[in-house]
């Protein structure tokens, strides 16, 4: 009898603790992430301002849709020009922001270094800032314009830049 009241004395004293371990709870959480393709932005089209005919001083402008008008300076029909084109693609549905740089940049003459226009004004579709979108299919197009600001003697030639038109995409 005792070895029994020993061992029921036993088991009542590993029943008090074994309680102790009942009183925890817990809980698990899922852990996840989500990968998307990275944006990727592709020059697809120049800003061309188009033929200018040389004799007066002026502004041609190029609208991100592309229509041109122009200020004091003759513009021939025979090449009107275009905005430049830009092709971003990722993830549909992407949003991001978009940024134009520099402000202003220099257009000069292909062989003749000392004749310059500068072109600022830029505009965008979407607009700069935090706009762009991509569709269904992870694409969109950003169209981007300007203002080229001509001489009264602009000597005739080709007018190329001497430094970058950068469009920055950055994820939102």
């Amino acid at each position: 009898m005792k070895k029994i009241a020993k061992f029921l004395t036993l088991g009542v004293a590993m029943l008090a603790f074994s309680t102790a371990t009942f009183g925890q709870v817990s809980a698990t959480a899922l852990t996840s992430a989500t990968i998307v393709s990275g944006l990727t932005i592709t020059n697809t089209g120049p800003l061309d301002f188009g033929t200018i005919v040389t004799g007066t001083a002026g502004t041609v402008t190029i609208a991100p849709n592309g229509t041109r008008t122009s200020t004091g300076t003759a513009v021939s029909t025979s090449n009107v020009g275009r905005a430049a084109t830009f092709d971003v693609t990722g993830t549909a549905g992407l949003t991001y922001s978009i940024a134009i740089s520099p402000a202003s940049l220099t257009i000069t003459h292909a062989t003749l270094a000392g004749n310059t226009m500068t072109v600022n004004n830029f505009q965008s579709n979407p607009a700069a800032g935090n706009n762009g979108e991509l569709d269904v299919n992870g694409e969109q197009t950003i169209s981007v314009g300007g203002v080229l600001t001509v001489g009264a003697a602009q000597v005739p030639g080709n007018y190329t830049n001497t430094s970058e038109l950068t469009v920055t995409i950055n994820y939102n």
